[in-house]
């Protein structure tokens, strides 16, 4: 029998009922078998009824990219294979990855795709690529935004690849968008030491502190944990960051012990002035969990940046908090990622070497350290004139 998108049919195997439900797969017919849960002999009316129910849940599971019974076929258009990519990769991806992939799929990837529905996995082009980035330029996408698109996409199409639905990846045959020139606006010492002065007193000073005398990103430094700091050797394991992402249209913030790389794992020297606000974060919280007894939340009692009432401080209120702080003292403005490029630059200003910088912030390889504030590490340019002058002057002699 046919119902809705598929032909159907309810057959028996082991004294037990089934609908097996035939899916087109790459051109081909698959049967996808699904228990009704019932054994054979059971009254034919109550047989067809879980049957529909049955083949009704698979027709929507299959619209939502949710079914099990195998690859969508090539000709699906984009925004509904992605939905299947996205379905499938989840289990895979952190929550704030998972966030942020969907948010690009739903949005603008959804707005062109569903105006373009003649673009299939199976016939998109090159020059429909560089179509579809010339719309994000044109909505106003910066060029390091469109990267992130790229990168979902051509993802999504290596899947595709790997599951036989098309010969090639039309993501390999064109060039990535180049990133744009970095300007990083970082402050000035003087500048620096004015901003924590100011707000000592306030609830993501530690965060500040962390960030600008340590470089830690913001998910880094909230991140701190009482556990992770070896008092004696006034050293922390960087292990732990805090994430935000949405779900079901609420905000959630989590711990994720799941560094963004693995040289973001790393254990760093605490300096004098960070080690010295944490004895007295953690006498404030001594005091706080005495004060506030029962209403103090103790889920969070390892962490360095909580609320006075032992809550996690959201990635989100630390930069909107952080941009009001700037304001309310007059400071000149920047984003609080910032703060970890006032420390590096602080540190190759004072011609500490390049690899140590790279080392103390995290990055995956020197390259990206040197990308970023290579016109600022004088410290090797130095070393290098140092040496060459060393070979030169052996000629005079």
């Amino acid at each position: 029998m046919t119902t809705g998108k598929f032909s159907a049919s309810v057959q028996a195997k082991n004294g037990r009922l089934y609908a097996v439900i035939q899916v087109k797969i790459n051109g081909k017919t698959k049967p996808v078998w699904r228990t009704l849960g019932l054994p054979e002999g059971t009254p034919k009316a109550k047989v067809n009824k879980a049957y529909r129910e049955v083949v009704d849940k698979y027709e929507k599971e299959y619209e939502r990219g949710l079914a099990l019974g195998g690859r969508p076929d090539a000709n699906i258009p984009v925004y509904d294979y992605l939905c299947i990519f996205l379905k499938r990769v989840k289990p895979n991806l952190q929550m704030n990855t998972y966030n942020s992939y969907e948010m690009l799929i739903e949005g603008k990837i959804k707005r062109y795709f569903t105006r373009h529905k003649n673009l299939t996995v199976e016939n998109l082009k090159p020059k429909d690529i560089q179509a579809f980035y010339d719309y994000l330029f044109k909505e106003g996408v910066v060029a390091n935004t469109v990267i992130h698109y790229h990168a979902l996409l051509r993802r999504a199409f290596h899947i595709a690849f790997k599951d036989e639905m098309i010969d090639a990846n039309p993501f390999d045959r064109i060039d990535r968008p180049k990133k744009n020139k970095f300007n990083n606006d970082n402050y000035t010492e003087e500048e620096l030491l004015t901003l924590l002065e100011l707000t000592k007193d306030d609830i993501i000073y530690p965060a500040i502190m962390l960030g600008g005398g340590m470089g830690l990103r913001r998910s880094e430094a909230l991140g701190v944990r009482w556990s992770r700091i070896n008092w004696e050797e006034r050293s922390v394991l960087l292990d732990t960051k805090i994430v935000e992402y949405t779900e079901n249209g609420k905000t959630v913030t989590i711990p994720e012990e799941q560094m963004k790389n693995k040289s973001s794992r790393r254990t760093l020297p605490l300096p004098e002035p960070v080690y010295e606000m944490l004895i007295e974060v953690k006498e404030k919280q001594e005091l706080y969990r005495k004060l506030f007894k029962s209403s103090y939340n103790r889920k969070y009692h390892d962490y360095v940046c909580v609320d006075q009432l032992g809550n996690l401080i959201k990635p989100s209120y630390i930069t909107s908090h952080f941009s009001d702080l700037l304001k309310k003292y007059g400071l000149r403005h920047i984003r609080f990622h910032d703060l970890r490029h006032t420390f590096a630059s602080i540190l190759l200003g004072k011609e500490v070497p390049l690899i140590n910088v790279s080392n103390f912030l995290g990055h995956s390889d020197i390259g990206t350290t040197a990308n970023i504030y290579g016109h600022l590490d004088t410290a090797s340019k130095k070393a290098s004139a140092a040496v060459i002058t060393d070979v030169l002057c052996k000629t005079k002699d």
